[in-house]
Formats: C-alpha cells, sequence, structure tokens
C-alpha cells in the first residue's frame, strides 16, 4: 500500500471520527433533551396534581364551613321558634285565666306552633342524629304541652286550678328540653359553655 492509500486512509478516518464525534455529541445532547422534557413533564404532571388536590381540599373545606354556617342558621331559628312558641302557650294561658278575648293570644300561639314546624322539619334535614334527638324530645314536650293548653282552654272555668299549674308545668316539664336542646345545638357546632 502506497503512500497515497495510507494518506487517503488516514483521512477517511480523520472524516468519519469527527462525523462520528458530530453524530454521538447530537445523539447524547437529543436523548438529554428528552430526558429534561420528561422531567419538565413529570413536574407539570405532579404540579397539576398537587393543584387538583388541593382544590379538593378547598371545596371539601368549603363544603364543611358551608354546611357548619348552615347548621348555624337552622339551629338559631330552632332554638327562638322553640322559646317564642313556649311564650306564646304561657301568654295564652294568662290571657285565658284573666278572661281576656284570647282570640289575639290563640292567634300568635298557632303562629309560633307554625314557625317552630317548619324549623323543626328544615332541622330534620341539616342536623346530625344527636341534635335530632334533643329536638325530638323537646318537640315532644312542646306538643304535650300545647295539646293540654288547648284541652284546658276549652272550659276555663271548669280547669281553673289546671290552668293555674300549667304555666309552672311549662317550666319543669317543657324548657328543661329547650336547654337540652340549646346544648346539643352548641356542642355541633363547637360552641363550649
Amino acid at each position: 500500500m502506497g503512500a497515497g492509500w495510507v494518506g487517503l486512509l488516514v483521512a477517511i478516518v480523520g472524516v468519519a471520527g469527527t462525523l462520528g464525534a458530530a453524530l454521538l455529541t447530537q445523539n447524547r445532547a437529543d436523548r438529554t433533551k428528552r430526558m429534561e422534557l420528561r422531567a419538565a413533564a413529570e413536574q407539570r404532571r405532579e404540579e397539576r396534581d398537587h393543584a387538583r388536590e388541593l382544590l379538593r381540599a378547598e371545596q371539601a373545606e368549603a363544603r364543611l364551613r358551608e354546611g357548619l354556617e348552615r347548621r348555624r342558621a337552622c339551629y338559631i331559628t330552632l332554638n327562638t321558634a322553640a322559646r317564642q312558641y313556649v311564650t306564646a302557650m304561657t301568654n295564652h294561658v294568662h290571657a285565658v285565666r284573666r278572661g281576656e278575648d284570647t282570640d289575639g293570644s290563640l292567634t300568635k300561639l298557632e303562629e309560633c306552633r307554625r314557625a317552630f314546624r317548619d324549623s323543626y322539619a328544615e332541622a330534620q334535614m341539616v342536623a346530625p342524629d344527636t341534635v335530632l334527638r334533643a329536638c325530638s324530645t323537646a318537640k315532644t314536650r312542646l306538643n304535650t304541652a300545647y295539646g293540654s293548653l288547648r284541652n284546658l282552654c276549652t272550659a276555663p272555668s271548669a280547669h281553673a286550678d289546671e290552668l293555674a299549674a300549667l304555666e309552672a308545668g311549662f317550666h319543669q316539664e317543657v324548657w328543661p328540653y329547650l336547654g337540652a336542646m340549646k346544648r346539643s345545638m352548641r356542642a355541633d357546632l363547637g360552641i363550649d359553655d
């Protein structure tokens, strides 16, 4: 082999090495770029997943706050309606015992009774069972007192002694259960006594 061929062979090897090195460098650069793109895509996916998880947590917290606020408003309405119901019964007893025209006090009593019934119906939809048990007991006591009042008012002169005792009965047989109802509502709302 002559010197010309050796020079040509060296030139071919040199050009092939130069081209091979460029191809290897480009191949490694492409591989590195793909790895970077995969890593960036993975990071974006993780960030999206994290953002979704944060959004779910925020929505769950908002639902809890909304439920708590709904129960709070319901409890306020129910507690107020129950207390006004007892007050209206007491006022009606006073009107009957004094021999006054009882139409106004009876109308007010029926309004308070309806308001309590409506508030209780709302509570059945939003209150937990522990609160509903106390509300149900209070409702039963209120309805029993109402029934007694209505029975005694049919002939007030014949039931004067029972009417006189009825107001004290409200304090013994109704108010403690309204207090228990209020305490269970406050406990559900996280309010300490």
